[in-house]
């Protein structure tokens, strides 16, 4: 899985007007569903946006991760992210993995997410998402999970 988290004050997504979901202070996540991804990699990245310590501290140092604050999740599904654009002028979206199993990782994603952490929101997979947010910093990091070796 290929992720974009960004650390935001507040971010939303809405689809056809209706707001599906809205954080606070926490983490936008983008996430792109490749084919080699299982339910492992999923439960591997829900542990890293959980505890990935982007959040500043007393001494203004980036100690504390979402848990620590008790900040929002917000996951929104981007099959964009797996492009390939290393030649040529149209990116290539062979190594995204098909719709039904990027929606199927998509639900177990969140669903363990929401079972470890409060708040958490998501958008809808398939569908033409706005998503709002504030960024605070900017803070932006590519977080690239993939199983661990057993």
């Amino acid at each position: 899985m290929i992720t974009v988290i960004q650390r935001v004050n507040n971010g939303s997504v809405t689809v056809d007007n209706a707001v599906l979901g809205q954080i606070e202070q926490g983490i936008v996540a983008l996430i792109a569903i490749e084919k080699p991804d299982t339910q492992k990699t999923a439960e591997r990245l829900v542990e890293r946006l959980l505890n990935y310590r982007i959040f500043a501290d007393a001494n203004d140092k980036m100690n504390l991760s979402l848990r620590d604050i008790q900040g929002g999740l917000l996951l929104i599904p981007q099959f964009t992210l797996a492009a390939n654009t290393d030649k040529g002028n149209r990116p290539s979206f062979t190594e995204g993995a098909p719709p039904e199993q990027g929606r199927a990782l998509f639900s177990y994603l969140c669903a363990q997410a929401k079972q470890q952490h409060s708040p958490v929101a998501w958008g809808q997979f398939g569908a033409d998402m706005r998503v709002a947010l504030v960024n605070n910093g900017p803070v932006t990091f590519t977080l690239r999970v993939q199983e661990r070796p057993a």
